[in-house]
């Protein structure tokens, strides 16, 4: 049976033999890898600091905590989104306060934040679901109108722009994941870019328990004594993962390419089929491209899920609410209705295969598949 995998990364063999180099080494932790891909990537997104960690999770959670946002306080974002995104709110010791999303793009609908800010809101977490950016023009305003802070959940969206803004130009910071499904990956990790110098330094030091020295300056050359003067975490990246990203980083553009082409076969293949309706890309904006994303008849999609998986096609779905999720159900008392559009669309949604090493050929295969399906 023909066998089309939901992803598949794009290392290559340069990728592996600069990993080798690294595990050849003495040195395997937070080190000149990690610098040189967070200046590389710096460059690339135009702010002027990232710091490599863990996850987008752990980048989410730093960011709170280095703006100050912690019990009592409530934050602004999206049910639309993986629940990391709300996680990293609660291990703050915050509050998520959910607002509903767009019915075209599945973002959050930035015509209803202004409505859900009370006198606890300090901060808005907008998602760039799939890789198409949020309206951060109009959620900028409204920040600076009611004194709060913005932190970019980018998870899906390094390459992305909107409204000649790029990704965390319009916020205190930017969050981004390389888990083994994302455009550039390194299994796992993430990163944190800002431009602020202080908080840039706050970052660094949270990531590793709070002290003052990371382990490439403890141990190079003569010994010095270090400290701890903040109660941080264990987020760091290692050499292993900053040197598989900074090859993938050095192609993202010709990878973006590709998987634009890839996207805009499936529009042209999908679009006589009735029931199957792809999320916007809206105008003025660049979509990163990671998620190629279809609404089908709600009543229909888990069978359509399996009849995919049963033709060897991989699939997803990204992502069901968070806010109906067993433990934000049971913790905020959450019932079906609260958010109608992102409860829709959590019950439609199929994301199919694509990334750069997927031929057309594939796409005409899957979409002939969801054709004869749905006409079941």
């Amino acid at each position: 049976m023909r066998k089309i995998e939901f992803f598949h990364h794009s290392i290559d063999d340069k990728d592996r033999e600069r990993v080798t180099s690294v595990l050849k080494s003495i040195f395997l932790t937070t080190g000149k890898e990690v610098e040189e891909f967070e200046q590389k990537f710096s460059r690339y997104i135009g702010l002027r600091h990232t710091v490599g960690l863990t996850s987008c999770t752990a980048a989410l959670h730093l960011s709170l905590i280095a703006l100050g946002i912690g019990q009592g306080d409530e934050v602004i974002t999206t049910p639309m989104s993986f629940c990391a995104t709300a996680n990293a709110v609660l291990h703050a010791g915050a509050k998520p306060i959910f607002v509903d999303v767009e019915e075209e793009t599945g973002n959050v609908n930035a015509s209803l934040i202004e409505s859900a800010i009370t006198e606890r809101t300090r901060a808005i977490i907008p998602v760039h679901l799939y890789g198409q950016m949020c309206d951060m023009r109009t959620i900028h305003e409204i920040a600076q109108r009611y004194n709060l802070r913005i932190i970019e959940d980018a998870a899906h969206a390094i390459e992305a722009s909107r409204d000649a803004v790029k990704v965390g130009q319009l916020s205190n910071s930017v969050c981004f994941s390389f888990y083994a499904t994302k455009n550039i990956t390194s299994g796992e990790g993430g990163a944190l870019s800002a431009n602020d110098e202080s908080f840039a330094a706050s970052i660094r030091m949270l990531r590793l328990h709070g002290i003052n020295r990371d382990a490439a300056d403890r141990y190079t050359g003569r010994y010095r004594h270090w400290d701890m003067s903040l109660l941080g975490w264990k987020y760091n990246m290692d050499n292993v993962q900053g040197a598989l990203l900074i090859g993938q980083l050095e192609r993202i553009e010709d990878l973006w390419k590709r998987r634009d082409m890839l996207w805009k076969t499936y529009e042209e293949e999908l679009q006589s089929i009735k029931d199957v309706k792809p999320l916007k890309t809206v105008a003025h904006a660049r979509h990163a491209r990671h998620l190629f994303t279809i609404l089908v008849p709600h009543r229909r999609r888990d069978a359509l899920l399996w009849a995919l998986q049963d033709r060897g096609i991989g699939v997803a779905v990204n992502y069901r609410p968070i806010h109906l999720l067993s433990y934000y159900r049971e913790t905020f008392g959450y019932n079906e209705g609260a958010f109608p559009v992102a409860e829709e669309i959590g019950k439609s949604t199929i994301s199919l295969p694509l990334y750069p090493s997927l031929e057309q050929k594939d796409i005409q295969y899957i979409s002939k598949v969801l054709k004869e399906e749905l006409s079941k």
